[in-house]
């Protein structure tokens, strides 16, 4: 793998993901998301492992972006959602010193991982992710299909009762009369 390449992917990764989280648009921030993960794909296609990265532009950034977009965009609320940073300068400190912790964890539990390889590993054929994904994995799939069923429910119910609520309130004049 090229550095040059990764450092380049690697800051337009980061770059997108401090969008995602400073975006003041809901919508944008879920356009951010999609070119992190699109991003993150093309990492997977530096490591050579194009099944990796097939999975990722079909599940998440082309399946959850979409989920994501279509629930943003059924609450009919996004031109007035913005994210107040009255906040945000005293949040700042804690939240960095609570990622650059979490950071030291997971890179000290993967340093101390026994038998992680330390150049590129075998590589794994597709079948055997697909038996893996159907075998071992099937209910961690199943329960995340039924969790992103139950978002997109909610997201139903709660732009429903609002949309409902605002309907009721208008009358219809019949010709004639004046509206109330």
């Amino acid at each position: 793998m090229d550095p040059i390449a990764f450092g380049i992917v690697a800051a337009c990764l980061l770059l997108a993901a401090l969008f995602v989280v400073t975006s003041k648009n809901l919508v944008h921030a879920v356009l951010w998301l999609a070119l992190t993960l699109a991003t993150t794909a093309v990492l997977f296609v530096l490591l050579q492992a194009p099944f990796l990265a097939g999975i990722q532009i079909l599940l998440y950034t082309g399946g959850v972006i979409t989920l994501m977009l279509f629930g943003v965009m059924l609450t009919r609320r996004h031109e007035r959602v913005f994210i107040e940073n009255e906040t945000a300068p005293r949040r700042r400190v804690p939240a960095l010193l609570a990622a650059s912790v979490l950071f030291g964890v997971i890179a000290s539990a993967t340093y101390r991982t026994p038998g992680l390889p330390a150049g590129p590993g075998r590589t794994v054929p597709a079948d055997e992710i697909g038996r893996s994904f159907l075998g071992e994995h099937l209910l961690a799939f199943e329960v995340l299909s039924v969790l992103l069923l139950i978002a997109m429910i909610g997201a139903i119910v709660l732009a429903r009762k609002a949309d409902f609520g605002k309907e009721q309130s208008r009358v219809i004049p019949v010709r004639g009369e004046k509206a109330t």
